[in-house]
């Protein structure tokens, strides 16, 4: 099976994009490596410790409504469309003052499982547009 670098992956996060919300914090992807879906989600992590998948959703751009991780499936898929930008929210307690690290991963069709983490300090607000 081939496998895909975590370094590409990291390609997908928009640097300077973690911030927190008034419902927890939220990060964005952008795809620039092209284009693909997962049909499932792996918990993302936070400094090490795992989330919660139904406290994890997404919003692709042009979408009406999120997508929680936990719901992402054969038929209801997380879509990395070429030059869209994909939000990230966590419902729970924003992050503190800091640097902090982020895992994400995904299960993606003829590639299996992908990880990748960033760093980055939390921006005190939503940023425009999200």
């Amino acid at each position: 099976m081939v496998s895909v670098p975590a370094f590409l992956l990291r390609r997908l996060y928009m640097k300077g994009s973690l911030h927190n919300r008034q419902d927890g914090w939220g990060f964005r992807l952008k795809n620039s490596l092209g284009s693909g879906y997962a049909k499932g989600m792996l918990p993302l992590t936070l400094d090490g410790a795992e989330v919660p998948m139904k406290k994890a959703l997404f919003t692709t751009e042009g979408a009406e409504a999120p997508v929680c991780f936990a719901d992402v499936d054969d038929q209801r898929t997380f879509g990395l469309q070429m030059g869209k930008v994909v939000a990230i929210a966590v419902h729970g307690d924003p992050l503190p003052p800091g640097a902090h690290t982020i895992g994400m991963g995904f299960i993606v069709p003829g590639l299996g499982k992908l990880r990748f983490d960033f760093s980055d300090v939390a921006q005190a607000a939503d940023p425009p547009g999200t």
